[in-house]
């Protein structure tokens, strides 16, 4: 079992930036591959990137969005530049044992509560 809490999230204007971070416990994150997720009112929840070994973004994001890991820290980060309106939605972290790469949100056995991001226009 890993427990996952994410954080960083807030209120901010559009061309500006945050870091979302998600901390782990209860489990050696280093074995898990960890994803970010976003789902904004009336909208499924949708890919944003993941990291195992290597890293894989959701087009709408690359270029502006990078996600890294401190296993030392037990975290992984979501730096968000250039932010967009569109960028608005709650963010959500997930993990899943194993180092193999997943964009899609059924194959993460676990999941943080989520934090709000809005980006003002």
């Amino acid at each position: 079992q890993v427990q996952l809490v994410e954080s960083g999230g807030g209120l901010v204007q559009a061309g500006g930036s945050l870091r979302l971070s998600c901390t782990a416990s209860g489990r050696t994150f280093s074995d898990y591959a960890v994803g970010w997720f976003r789902q904004a009112p009336g909208n499924e929840r949708e890919f944003v990137a993941a990291i195992s070994w290597s890293t894989i973004y959701a087009d709408s994001v690359r270029g502006r969005f990078t996600i890294s890991r401190d296993n030392a820290r037990n975290t992984v980060y979501l730096q968000m530049n250039s932010l967009k309106p569109e960028d608005t939605a709650v963010y959500y972290c997930a993990a899943d044992i194993g180092m193999r790469l997943r964009s899609n949100a059924y194959e993460y056995d676990y999941w943080g509560q989520g934090t709000q991001v809005t980006v003002s226009s």
